[in-house]
């Protein structure tokens, strides 16, 4: 498997698209092998697994291609890319949402925060205590609220700037960082409690 692409766009993406726009399949292609791996990933930390990120990848890649009529290259191209995404999450979220509410105390396999480490067993190694702690901010993450989420998943993961962030989320700068204020406050929160374990 190859690796995920830089998450700078590349020099050509825009004039890859605006090909896109005039009907080229070969330039979708190319945009699609570049950015694929970062959508998955950005949508599987969203949702909290990767059971359906592939297909609303897919999804957004679809509408990509839907949407490239109108494509008008006023920001960077992921941030328009990553503005598709979070629509398509939030929608699927929602629906989630709609169609059942699970407790957290739920055997449902396809919300990984239901698996918790027993808290009364002690790693056997710094590499497992690491690997508890990485899942216990997953999880951590997977609880905030959608736009919090997404603000902390672009800002940590994506390593956006706050500008960028706003695009994308369609907001503004304060609101963004007062966005990320609130959710690194609930995780630091979240965590309090595991990190005074270790």
């Amino acid at each position: 498997m190859p690796d995920a692409p830089s998450t700078d766009d590349q020099p050509d993406d825009i004039a890859l698209m605006l090909s896109v726009k005039g009907g080229d399949e070969r330039a979708f292609e190319v945009l699609v092998e570049r950015h694929q791996f970062r959508i998955v990933g950005t949508v599987a930390k969203m949702l909290g697994g990767h059971a359906d990120a592939e297909d609303i990848a897919q999804q957004v890649f679809i509408r990509v291609w839907q949407s490239a009529h109108r494509y008008n290259p006023t920001a960077k191209f992921t941030t328009w890319l990553l503005t598709i995404t979070r629509n398509l999450v939030f929608n699927e979220m929602r629906r989630r949402l709609r169609a059942r509410v699970v407790p957290l105390d739920s055997d449902d396999p396809d919300r990984p925060h239901d698996n918790r480490p027993d808290a009364s067993a002690r790693p056997a190694s710094e590499e497992l205590a690491n690997a508890e702690l990485q899942e216990a901010i997953a999880r951590a993450i997977a609880a905030l609220p959608e736009s919090q989420r997404m603000a902390v998943i672009l800002r940590r993961y994506e390593e956006m700037p706050y500008e960028e962030i706003a695009q994308v989320m369609g907001t503004t700068v304060p609101a963004v960082k007062s966005i990320l204020f609130r959710a690194r406050a609930e995780l630091r929160e979240n965590l309090k409690k595991f990190l005074a374990t270790e």
